[in-house]
């Protein structure tokens, strides 16, 4: 079991930045794929990028491509989501989430993955 903390969350006005860090714990993640997803109150959980972690082969969803990217830091055991243009619609709690690297991990399907962590608030103003 793959153990998750996010951070990194806030308040940004439109236009605005944020990055998101997700700490990992308790497992060698080679054999993992790390994803980020967000949901809106009152909307399902949605994919917003994928990272194979020995590689760092990525995939995002087509909303998000060219506006987030995600990365990973192989010493610090970190997964990064860089949020850049941020919109009012953005505005949701982001969780960080781990899968075994297994066919199709790349579709970002919540029920692959298996381990989660607690989410971080983003909120972006008007």
């Amino acid at each position: 079991q793959v153990q998750l903390v996010e951070s990194g969350g806030g308040l940004v006005q439109a236009g605005g930045s944020l990055r998101l860090s997700c700490a990992a714990s308790g497992r060698t993640l080679n054999s993992y794929a790390m994803g980020w997803f967000r949901q809106a109150p009152g909307k399902e959980r949605e994919f917003v990028a994928v990272i194979s972690w020995s590689v760092g082969t990525t995939y995002y969803a087509d909303s998000m491509k060219g506006r987030f990217t995600i990365s990973r830091d192989n010493a610090k055991l970190t997964v990064y989501l860089q949020m850049n243009s941020l919109k009012p619609e953005d505005t949701a709690v982001y969780y960080c989430a781990a899968m075994p690297l297994l066919s199709g991990w790349h579709l970002g399907r919540v029920a692959d993955f298996r381990s989660w962590g607690q989410g971080t608030q983003v909120t972006v103003s008007s």
